[in-house]
């Protein structure tokens, strides 16, 4: 019996790739909620432990260090402008979402903060543990076709326009982000937001590609 034979016997080949499956409704919501929450509980044990990270959490955690007031608070004022992006380069939908990935961690931030105490964790800890918890929470809220502030934004944005990785933009643009706190933190927790930085993008480098889901 010839290969092809017994191929047509044993039924269909299944393709390379299947093909795509959209999201419903309260799937997006499940995984916003959920990559929003994983966000969060990121940003509050790094917050404990005085260290800043990636992206716009990052820059909110910089910010409550240096000014005062709370992560949510900044990470929901910082992110305001670049909705207009969102808005002007990735459409109505990107928008909406967007929109409601910031307020849902700008939310569960808050919860989270109120909620969980946390009076001492070492900064390695933090930087690894923290670091991909949100790195996790960024990519969920990706999958469901969402920003999540304003360097996710721009990365996304420079994605679509370039077929750039947004992996390695967001590494890149939260350099910029470390500089910053290499000047302002103590140099021992600087160190320690630079591992935080690797632990969040290797998240997205290692899964957020072609071909590694199919879902939208």
């Amino acid at each position: 019996m010839t290969s092809s034979k017994a191929a047509e016997r044993s039924g269909p080949i299944e393709p390379e790739f299947p093909e795509p499956r959209a999201h419903s409704l309260a799937e997006d919501v499940y995984g916003l909620l959920s990559g929003a929450l994983l966000m969060s509980l990121g940003l509050v044990i790094m917050k404990a432990s005085g260290i800043v990270t990636a992206g716009m959490g990052g820059v909110a955690l910089l910010f409550s260090y240096l000014f005062g007031m709370t992560v949510d608070f900044w990470f929901w004022s910082l992110n305001v402008p670049f909705l207009v992006l969102a808005w002007s380069a990735m459409g109505r939908g990107f928008f909406v979402k967007t929109v409601c990935a910031v307020a849902a961690v700008s939310l569960t931030a808050a919860l989270t903060r109120i909620s969980l105490d946390i009076s001492d964790v070492h900064p390695a800890f933090a930087a690894i543990a923290g670091g991909t918890a949100a790195g996790a929470g960024v990519m969920a809220m990706l999958r469901h076709r969402s920003g999540v502030g304003g360097v996710t934004i721009v990365s996304v944005w420079l994605n679509r326009k370039k077929g750039w990785s947004v992996g390695w933009l967001t590494f890149a643009l939260d350099g910029v982000i470390i500089l910053a706190a290499i000047t302002t933190r103590p140099p021992e927790l600087a160190a320690w937001s630079v591992l935080s930085v690797v632990a969040m993008s290797a998240v997205l480098i290692a899964f957020h590609r072609p071909g590694r889901y199919t879902g939208y």
